[in-house]
């Protein structure tokens, strides 16, 4: 047995050295708060110690948003929440003490709320003391990073405005007539300028081939370009066209002008079924328009002698728009070339008369009004035909005319 002064003495230095040990443990509480200014439920709390290792888990947020962890020793650490598995935030330098928890508390609305103050003063190089003294050093480096990405960008951007601005200016120059110009004289000013157009706007394209407008811009200038050109050039000018179109498209692939603009390219390499399909696209994402479309369609089809397909789309365009007075006329038209003449009598298809008098009702005083009414006196007349008899002797009156 010790002497009980001993195990007095003991039993004393244990208690003190418990004490010392209990007196080292501190904790970390606070409340985490959205984007949305609501409590954030199980967002997780990654505790690091800085002034030496340790990393510390497992603290969730309840359904307050609230959070507490205990048992850590005293020390220096960086607190962070994550939210999804991301660090959402973090606060750095967080000093434990001894006694109540050190509150850290998470304000997702104002870290969102800061970092945009942070882009746009990287966007603007406004950067001010308060802010840069407010910022972490994370938050310094991710501005720094992003003013770099700026000062890029804007020299991007200029660069790439430069070269769109330039192709502009030449399509306006190459459309702009000059006074006492020859015909041979502008058509070699317009090819030197659709040439500048198409240089400028494929240089945009390789700075940034995610803009559709210099692709579409692109587009516009090599199929004028080919309207210029004849052969193997016009051929190869107006494919380019295609293409430039259909980047523009798979850009923007909602816009129903590039769709129209694009099948009026695609009638020019003959691809008649993918003009027709994209016009189909076109009248679908505009409805209002897309008597427009089919109208476009069918006049570039007559240009190219494809009688058919062009009264098809004329069709379609009356359909679109019943209203629409000179798809009346061109389907009218369409309809004069198919005419049989009986008896002496033009015969034309059924209706052809009809859209005739459509037109002339839609517009009376249009452009067409007097070729309509000619039209139409034409073919609800007679037609007297002349022949010649080849067996007639010469020097007397060989023609007769048929009833």
């Amino acid at each position: 047995m010790f002497p009980k002064t001993r195990a007095c003495g003991l039993f004393t230095f244990f208690l003190l050295f418990s004490g010392a040990a209990f007196a080292q443990i501190s904790a970390i509480e606070g409340d985490v708060m959205g984007a949305d200014g609501q409590p954030v439920v199980k967002a997780q709390i990654l505790i690091e110690r800085i002034d030496m290792k340790g990393t510390y888990k497992g603290a969730t947020t309840n359904k307050k948003g609230h959070y507490i962890y205990n048992g850590l020793p005293l020390g220096t650490y960086k607190v962070s929440v994550l939210v999804d598995g991301q660090v959402a935030d973090f606060m750095d330098k967080v000093r434990t003490r001894l006694g109540d928890p050190i509150p850290v508390n998470f304000d997702l609305k104002a870290k969102v709320a800061q970092a945009k103050e942070v882009q746009k003063a990287a966007e603007t190089g406004t950067m001010t003391k308060e802010m840069e003294r407010s910022m972490s050093k994370e938050q310094k480096a991710e501005y720094e990073k992003r003013a770099k990405e700026n000062a890029e960008a804007m020299k991007k951007n200029k660069e790439l405005n430069d070269a769109f601005n330039v192709g502009k200016e030449a399509m306006l120059d190459a459309t702009t007539p000059r006074p006492g110009e020859s015909a041979d004289d502008r058509k070699a000013r317009q090819i030197k300028d659709y040439t500048t157009a198409i240089e400028s706007f494929q240089k945009g394209t390789e700075m940034d081939p995610n803009q559709h407008v210099i692709w579409g811009q692109l587009a516009e200038a090599e199929i004028e370009m080919g309207n210029l050109q004849t052969g193997a050039d016009q051929a190869a000018s107006h494919q380019k066209g295609v293409e430039a179109y259909a980047k523009a498209v798979a850009l923007k692939p909602d816009d129903a002008s590039y769709r129209n603009n694009y099948a009026l390219a695609l009638v020019k390499v003959k691809k008649i079924s993918e003009a027709q399909a994209e016009l189909a696209k076109a009248a679908q994402l505009d409805p209002p328009g897309a008597g427009k479309y089919y109208y476009n369609l069918g006049a570039v089809l007559t240009n190219i002698m494809q009688n058919d397909a062009a009264a098809e789309a004329f069709k379609k365009a009356i359909e679109a728009d019943p209203n629409y007075a000179d798809a009346h006329y061109q389907y009218a038209i369409t309809q004069t070339a198919k005419a049989t003449v009986v008896d002496g009598k033009i015969v034309p298809p059924p209706g052809t008369i009809e859209e005739l008098q459509k037109y002339l009702e839609l517009k009376p005083d249009g452009a067409n009004a007097e070729a309509a009414k000619g039209l139409l006196k034409e073919l609800t007349g007679s037609v007297q035909t002349v022949y010649v008899n080849p067996n007639a002797p010469k020097g007397k009156a060989p023609a007769k005319k048929k009833p």
